[in-house]
């Protein structure tokens, strides 16, 4: 099977290569020759090649939506790893999966209704005793790091599932996300042949899971299954546009990446199954040489663990055919935003591995990808950049009439058909597969499920508009990202913010004002000096200078749950929700408020069953230094003297690590005579 793939992959790849360079470098050609200013050939150049490098970047975007919608329309692929695997058969008692719960101060209740929907799911496929669930914590927040001991605890019980679902707080979270799942791997990697990697906001249903250990069981040439998550719960307009994009277009441009990559896909970092023993032997992170930011311990782990696993031999996937995979989206632009320069970061650090030892050609490829998925941006910001100063130095520089002493005069000439020609090409790469998208599920019948065939074309439509007054937004913050990367600015990886809350006017000013100073000035600039070029430029103008009212009004809840009333961007998640998704929703909606308000912290000090639980669940560790205990023992009479307001974080964190100081402050607490600081009556 690995050499019938191989063989397959290899021509469709030389297909792709032809189908983009050439038409790129014809393309660029053209523009370098119908460029007006023949005085300027340096700067004619520098716009030829930048529009080579982003006419191919989006050609391959192109003709894989094309090959994506060519599967989805035949339906023949003979790769599909899925296919013919038996449904309803019980897995082999040696089938074990274990599934991953990284959290970091995150929701503790829309988590652990996310366990608990997944583990009566998977209750209902008769295979649940092949699977156990770990919560693997490593929250910073005091209160955060007891809410979860106890939602953990409370889940346990009312599942009578002790057995099966496990907790464990990591005291450093060095290395982030990589460095908990390295962690489980020590602990329990050797008791689970395979295990499952959730984000804290994934869901996948019982039946897919179990699809995908068999898959596993029965191709040992997989080290990688990645599926494609759809969106979910999403409730601001942005996120509504973002899930419906997602729905609609996501399964052409999955099945077009499964096309092309075969088993050289990559690996999204959650929502996928993993060959454990081959991921601790392989895939080992190196710290790379070098100053951060491009520097240190790697941010985007995922693509460098498949690009580990490829090279030991063992297929890496991407299962586009396997339904019933879930994610939550940011509810935000500006999250959007900062979760993009987290990834940003991490992206270019990949530039180091470009041409490390051992990774094959297609990885090699998916690096550049990955770096060029945010490099584009600059790109396409330099490029207009260029192209303004292009405008401007045709009106300023006089034309040279008789160029090397001809007898005759040479007219400068401008050829607008052409370049009207390769705009409009370019724009029917990026929009044509949405509309070839759009036409197939209303050919075959399926805008039923996205509210029917006029709220389809609506919302389509709607999607565009705003992805195109958005993009230019990205663009600029997406090539500042590059540019502070590179000049030495590292970021931290901080939890993602997942409450739809709205953004405020004066945060979206704070945010995007000097964005909306770059489209005024640039903006009055070039209509003053060229009008004709300002009209060419106003889609990216125009998007820079909305950009504080569409980033508050696409982050509203009120404004995304309006256009769903009105039938707008609804999707199968929303019309035909799996019976898992119908759970959630329902336990989320009527969870039970707690009855106290005290926060974590105190409730471990205060509480005797919290703190019970909280003592039984860590370890008691004496300090080695006598240093530490007697900062310990400090803290204790601090924590007595000032009440829970008077320690901060990282003190708060120290006590809950240590049981035997929290329960001397436990005992301390409950005498004294005045313990209104601590919630004690």
């Amino acid at each position: 099977m690995e050499e019938s793939w191989q063989k397959a992959a290899w021509r469709r790849r030389c297909l792709l290569l032809i189908l983009t360079v050439i038409p790129s470098l014809a393309a660029s050609w053209v523009m370098y020759g119908i460029l007006p200013n023949k005085q300027t050939p340096l700067l004619n150049a520098v716009i030829a090649l930048l529009f080579a490098a982003l006419f191919t970047w989006v050609s391959m975007g192109f003709w894989s939506a094309v090959a994506g919608l060519l599967v989805l329309l035949f339906r023949h692929d003979r790769f599909v790893v899925t296919a013919g695997l038996p449904d309803g058969v019980p897995l082999a008692p040696e089938a074990r999966a274990a599934i991953l719960f990284p959290l970091f101060n995150e929701d503790v209740s829309r988590v652990i209704e996310g366990v608990r929907v997944v583990w009566r799911s998977l209750a209902a496929t008769g295979c649940q005793a092949n699977f156990d669930i770990y919560i693997l914590s490593d929250s910073t927040n005091p209160d955060a790091w007891v809410n979860e001991e106890e939602a953990w605890h409370a889940l346990c019980q009312e599942e009578s599932a002790g057995d099966h679902i496990f907790y464990r707080h990591r005291k450093i979270n060095r290395k982030g996300k990589s460095g908990n799942v390295a962690d489980f791997c020590r602990r329990w990697g050797a008791d689970c042949p395979y295990m499952i990697v959730f984000d804290a906001d994934s869901l996948i249903v019982g039946k897919t899971l179990v699809r995908m250990v068999r898959a596993m069981e029965s191709r040992p040439d997989i080290g990688i299954l990645q599926t494609t998550p759809k969106a979910i719960n999403s409730r601001s307009l942005i996120a509504r546009v973002q899930q419906f994009a997602n729905h609609l277009y996501g399964p052409a441009f999955a099945a077009g990446l499964h096309y092309w990559q075969l088993g050289d896909a990559q690996y999204w970092g959650h929502n996928a199954i993993i060959r454990t023993e081959q991921f601790i032997r392989h895939c080992h992170l190196p710290v790379l040489l070098g100053r951060k930011p491009l520097g240190g311990p790697i941010l985007s782990h995922d693509f460098v663990e498949a690009a580990h696993m490829r090279r030991a031999g063992y297929g890496v996937w991407l299962a586009y055919e396997l339904d019933g995979s879930y994610e939550e989206t940011p509810p935000s632009l500006i999250d959007e935003l900062i979760r993009d320069r987290r990834w940003c970061q991490g992206n270019l650090q990949h530039s180091k591995l470009v041409f490390a030892q051992g990774f094959s050609l297609t990885h090699r490829a998916l690096f550049i990808n990955g770096i060029m998925s945010y490099l584009s941006a600059l790109l396409w910001f330099f490029f207009l950049l260029v192209s303004s100063f292009h405008a401007v130095a045709i009106l300023f520089n006089l034309p040279d009439y008789f160029p090397d002493g001809t007898l005759f005069p040479v007219c400068p000439e401008f050829f607008s058909g052409w370049m009207l020609a390769l705009c409009t090409g370019t724009a029917v790469l990026l929009f044509l597969p949405k509309f070839f998208v759009l036409v197939l599920v209303l050919a075959k019948g399926g805008a039923g499920v996205f509210g029917g065939g006029p709220a389809l074309v609506a919302s389509a439509v709607l999607e565009l508009l705003l992805s195109a007054l958005l993009a230019p937004v990205r663009m600029l913050y997406h090539s500042l990202f590059i540019i502070t990367t590179l000049l030495g600015f590292t970021v931290r990886w901080n939890t993602q913010n997942r409450d739809a809350s709205g953004t405020t006017w004066l945060q979206a000013i704070r945010f995007h004002w000097w964005g909306v100073v770059i489209g005024v000035v640039w903006g009055a600039f070039m209509y003053l000096i060229n009008p004709d070029f300002f009209l060419w430029l106003s889609p990216i103008i125009a998007g820079l200078i909305l950009s504080v009212p569409l980033s508050v009004l696409t982050s509203r809840v009120g404004v995304g749950t309006g256009a769903v009333r009105a039938g707008l961007f609804l999707t199968p998640a929303d019309i035909r929700p799996a019976a898992e998704l119908r759970a959630l929703a329902w336990r989320m909606a009527h969870k039970e408020k707690a009855v106290t308000e005290a926060p974590g912290f105190i409730r471990a000090v205060t509480t005797p069953s919290v703190h019970s639980l909280h003592v039984a669940m860590t370890p008691d560790k004496p300090a080695v230094v006598a240093e530490k205990e007697a900062l310990l023992d400090d803290l204790v009479e601090k924590a007595v003297r000032t009440g829970p307001d008077g320690l901060s974080r990282s003190e708060k964190i120290l006590l809950l690590s240590s049981p035997r100081h929290l329960s001397r402050l436990h005992a301390l607490v409950w005498r004294l005579e005045d313990a209104a600081a601590w919630g004690i009556p």
